[in-house]
């Protein structure tokens, strides 16, 4: 099948790369002629495990193309997706449709009037999916799509997904769409066929529900450093649960990033747009629940500094807001470092992918090359990005000058730390 990409920011170069691996003919659209050079060439603009091979194989071989014209996308693609971001808006919590709006309107000048399958991946207020369709005109029909991916996962969740949700108002929307995921359906995976307001709410509640659990035993680590508990332990005897699961009760420096955050937020304010806003009241304790963590690593450090940070030289490992990527919207590591820096501490930071970005939005801190170098006579060292690499750290061999780590990921191992000489903290545990 011809699909173009609309908007080949994270999700949409994902999602045409993968496309392209399928056996469809895929064209990418951006109106960012850099970012198309460099996608062109078949490198991303930013780091995902496997994407750089699937866009140097599949643009070599010319099934996957990127272009800067609407035109061209109207007139090659069958179907349409739209994979532009919806950004918080500057002035409250709701998402900001601008952009995805803007988009549709370039396309459908061009259509022409004949047919065409429009399928929206961008996450969206409930709501919008409708108001899109309103506007399509003759010959063009809209479908809701939404994405679930992790990033550092992203290319494995796109051609192996654990389901497929077709928000559609048609038989003919459905069957193109399944065409289109042929190879995933005839592999097992579900799909879920729901009107367009419950594809919204599908994906918008499972971000709310995994921002829930995380803060949930975030909550928990609150309690145990109260209590003189161990919220590992903890952890651990709930996770056995099957209705409850282990998976997202790892307690550290909380979530980030370009979604849940946002998401949440907006979920909230479009419930208060409906009038149900009292349904949606614990996001906001959410919220807090996983800003406060980060102000707790800052309480912790000044206290393990004898109550001062002001001239103490502080390292702090990882940038990005979670390992395999060099994303650093909304970092935890990067909130922190900043904060400790606000109280005249020298912080250094060093970060596998995310140094690059980390440098242009926090100029004010410094930099290494390594984890070595930047732990050179710091006072206190952070981990705050579970990056498999700093786990793997000798803490013997790093030139400090006071052994004393707070493990904010809780991905060391306190055990091979403290019989190097090192005070080790980590949270939620006394």
């Amino acid at each position: 099948m011809h699909l173009t990409v609309i908007g080949c920011g994270y999700l949409g170069a994902v999602h045409a790369a993968a496309m392209a691996e399928c056996g469809h003919d895929v064209l990418g659209v951006d109106v960012d002629p850099d970012k198309i050079a460099a996608l062109s060439a078949g490198q991303a603009p930013f780091h995902e495990p496997f994407l750089d091979a699937l866009l140097a194989q599949h643009t070599a071989s010319r099934r996957l193309r990127f272009t800067t014209s609407y035109q061209e996308a109207a007139a090659f693609g069958e179907i349409h997706f739209l994979c532009v971001g919806t950004p918080q808006r500057t002035d409250s919590d709701a998402a900001d449709t601008t952009y995805l709006d803007a988009a549709v309107d370039a396309l459908t000048t061009h259509l022409g009037g004949g047919p065409a399958l429009i399928v929206g991946k961008s996450t969206v207020p409930v709501g919008t999916a409708q108001r899109i369709a309103q506007r399509l005109p003759a010959g063009a029909e809209l479908a809701w799509n939404p994405e679930f991916l992790r990033e550092g996962f992203a290319v494995e969740d796109t051609l192996t997904p654990d389901r497929l949700v077709l928000g559609v108002e048609s038989q003919n929307a459905e069957m193109m769409l399944r065409a289109v995921y042929e190879a995933a359906i005839d592999a097992g995976t579900p799909v879920v066929i729901a009107d367009f307001a419950t594809a919204e709410l599908i994906k918008t509640a499972a971000n709310a529900f995994l921002a829930t659990k995380i803060s949930f035993i975030n909550a928990m680590a609150e309690v145990c450093e109260a209590a003189d508990g161990d919220v590992t332990v903890l952890a651990r005897g709930i996770g056995y649960d099957e209705r409850i699961g282990s998976r997202f009760l790892r307690p550290g420096v909380g979530f980030g990033g370009g979604c849940l955050p946002k998401d949440i937020r907006a979920f909230a304010a479009r419930a208060t747009e409906l009038g149900t806003g009292q349904s949606l009241e614990f996001l906001a304790h959410i919220d807090a629940i996983n800003l406060r963590r980060r102000q707790r690593v800052v309480n912790l450090a000044r206290q393990l500094c004898d109550g001062s940070l002001a001239g103490k030289r502080v390292a702090v490992l990882g940038a990005a807001f979670k390992p395999d990527s060099d994303d650093i919207r909304d970092s935890p590591a990067l909130d922190v470092a900043a904060r400790i820096h606000a109280e005249d501490a020298e912080v250094t930071v060093h970060d596998p992918r995310a140094m690059d970005n980390a440098r242009k939005s926090h100029p004010q801190l410094n930099y290494a090359a390594n984890p070595r170098a930047a732990a050179e006579d710091a006072h206190l060292l952070l981990h705050l990005t579970e990056w498999p690499e700093f786990a793997r750290i000798d803490p013997a061999t790093l030139p400090v000058a006071a052994r004393t780590v707070i493990d904010g990921r809780g991905g060391l191992d306190p055990a091979r730390w403290r019989a190097a000489g090192w005070t080790y903290q980590t949270l939620g545990r006394s």
